[in-house]
């Protein structure tokens, strides 16, 4: 049972300092590059359009980098998307702030 315990909050602070950096890394990450690569949707290989959550991850990194017309071109639910993300970001800091002893390793 300590071992289980043990495992659950090593994953937890690793899922944490993820959560905390990712930001970071998707600033860097080219949106221009992204689209050249081809799309793993199956539902638009399937019926050749796309589906509601096509484009969101483009759309999530042009957001990141502030370039908010190309985000909301992208794809529209990124005004919902957006902000839950950065919520979760938000209040994942703090508590990391609030509770530094989480991330011990």
């Amino acid at each position: 049972m300590h071992e289980f315990k043990m495992k659950r909050n090593s994953y937890s602070q690793l899922s944490s300092i993820v959560i905390l950096i990712m930001p970071i890394l998707l600033y860097f990450i080219p949106v221009e590059w992204l689209n050249k690569q081809p799309t793993i949707c199956l539902f638009k290989y399937m019926f050749g359009f796309d589906c509601y959550g096509c484009g969101i991850t483009r759309a999530i990194i042009s957001g990141i980098q502030l370039n908010l017309k190309d985000a909301l071109e992208y794809n529209k639910m990124i005004v919902i998307v957006l902000p839950l993300l950065t919520y979760i970001w938000i209040r994942t800091a703090m508590t990391l702030v609030k509770y530094p002893q989480s991330i011990r390793c």
